[in-house]
Order: C-alpha cells, then sequence, then structure tokens
C-alpha cells in the first residue's frame, strides 16, 4: 500500500514537502529549486529520506519546474519533433 505523506509549504516557494524532507533538505544546506534541481539524482543517500519519500519530493520539484525547462532537452531527442 502506498503511503501518503502530509505536506506543508517551507523556505523554497511554491514546494510543499513533508515535514521530515523539510528538515533533511536544511540539514543537507540544499536552500533554492536549483540545488534541489542539482541533487535530485541522489535524494535517497540522504540520511532520511526513503524511496517513497524521494519520489515525492521530486515530483514535487516538477510542479515548481517551468514546462520549458522539463522539455527542453527531451526535444531535441524526440524523433516525433523531427
Amino acid at each position: 500500500m502506498p503511503h501518503v505523506y502530509d505536506t506543508c509549504p517551507g523556505y523554497i516557494e511554491g514546494l510543499y514537502l513533508p515535514p521530515i524532507a523539510w528538515e533533511v533538505l536544511r540539514r543537507e544546506n540544499i536552500q533554492t529549486v536549483d540545488q534541489l534541481k542539482a541533487n535530485a539524482h541522489k535524494l535517497e543517500q540522504f540520511d532520511g529520506i526513503s524511496p517513497g519519500m524521494a519520489q515525492v519530493i521530486r515530483l514535487a520539484l516538477a510542479y515548481v519546474t517551468p514546462f520549458e525547462e522539463q522539455t527542453s532537452s527531451a526535444r531535441h531527442y524526440d524523433a516525433w519533433c523531427a
């Protein structure tokens, strides 16, 4: 059964995460969306972040990342765009 996490706003504008995620990000000195994006691939390595919590953080990050940024790299490789 999937785990449901309660979320709340934190110190990164527009991002809603579980309180434990905010604590871990603060401890890891991640203060901005750009820093979080740069570390998103290794969230499970942070003490206190489970694989499920990492997925919640990545999903929340996807919601605050502008659509153009999410798709810009895919445009170069998408066969349907050729």
